[in-house]
């Protein structure tokens, strides 16, 4: 497992106007920061920074001979503050004093501080997506590539009255986090996954196996997670906005220069496919280094983390290509101003 190493960030300002001081915890996989194309992996919600190796959440994808291989690119994973993966991580006084747009700006000093001035792809998915999206609003000659999976840009009505559900669940409940993760999963996946899955099997006479595996679920997260660090990521998933609700989403998504490939899943219920084929098409009218791609399957929204064969083939393109490596200065050893 690579090493957790930090960042403190001193007289942070929050778009609320609170001042934090907080510590970013990051890890690095693959070659030398300095030397090959970098590629920035933001976590989901119960994910973190140990995205590859031993108990690597995301083995299918990143490591040695993977479609994102390490023996070419520099990979960086940066917790996101709150979420309590390292000991030294921020944790918040009060976790609505904090957005997605701040988490950006959290990650833009962080790389500025490792004197990073250009990334060959930003790539995250479900919140981390959301906030791959606002990195790149926020500095749109950062990456040449954005490639947000099962996600969008902004919170819809739907994730908002979702984590709105989620809040009072984990506000009120006696057993917070694990009846949280129990209505998660129900928008995690679709009925049909669940079928396929159990058929109504029973685990004994009082029991079915959907609900023993439920509160298998839950107890899980249980064990590995923190309370307050479920109700900030829950915060941060319904706060992405790139508009920040005065521009149109084409004025800001336009401006981002590098190439936009959009991943989505046909049967995602929380992020419905239907809003990323509308993004796509409203922004290919006025960007043409916009592309989509589409996972098939019955799971839903978790496929993203199932559909390994299919999400491979989806980046390969990308990460494939024979000029990658030399096309691509990854690095400015004096950090940019902003």
């Amino acid at each position: 497992m690579s090493s957790l190493n930090y960042i403190t960030i001193t007289d942070f300002k929050t778009i609320s106007g609170k001042t934090l001081q907080p510590v970013l915890s990051y890890q690095h996989f693959g070659r030398a920061l300095d030397e090959g194309p970098i590629v920035l992996v933001i976590h989901a919600l119960t994910g973190n920074s140990n995205v590859t190796g031993e108990d690597g959440w995301w083995n299918d994808i990143i490591g040695e001979d993977k479609v994102i291989d390490t023996n070419h690119f520099s990979v960086l994973a940066i917790n996101i503050p709150g979420n309590n993966y390292a000991d030294k991580d921020t944790t918040f006084e009060h976790y609505k004093d904090i957005i997605a747009e701040d988490i950006a700006h959290l990650f833009s000093i962080a790389l500025n501080k490792l004197g990073i001035s250009s990334l060959f792809a930003i790539i995250g998915g479900s919140v981390g997506g959301g906030i791959a999206w606002e990195l790149a609003a926020l500095r749109p000659n950062l990456t040449d590539y954005l490639i947000p999976i099962a996600t969008d840009w902004k919170s819809t009505d739907w994730i908002v009255a979702n984590c709105y559900i989620q809040e009072r669940i984990l506000e009120h409940s006696v057993n917070p986090l694990a009846d949280a993760r129990l209505h998660a999963m129900t928008f995690y996946r679709t009925p049909e996954s669940l079928t396929q899955k159990f058929n109504r099997t029973t685990a004994n006479s009082s029991l079915f196996n959907v609900e023993s595996w439920l509160d298998h679920h839950g107890k899980k997260l249980e064990d590995r997670f923190k309370l307050e660090s479920y109700k900030i990521m829950n915060q941060i998933l319904k706060t992405v906005d790139i508009t920040k609700g005065e521009e149109s989403f084409v004025d800001v998504a336009r401006n981002i220069s590098g190439h936009i490939h959009i991943i989505t899943i046909n049967s995602d219920l929380f992020f419905k496919p239907e809003e990323n084929w509308t993004t796509y098409v409203e922004l290919k009218s006025v960007k043409e280094n916009v592309t989509i791609g589409e996972i098939k399957s019955i799971h839903g929204h978790d496929a993203f983390l199932m559909e390994f064969s299919q999400l491979e083939k989806l980046l390969k393109p990308i990460f494939k290509q024979d000029n990658v490596i030399d096309k691509h200065t990854s690095i400015n050893t004096k950090a940019t101003n902003f």
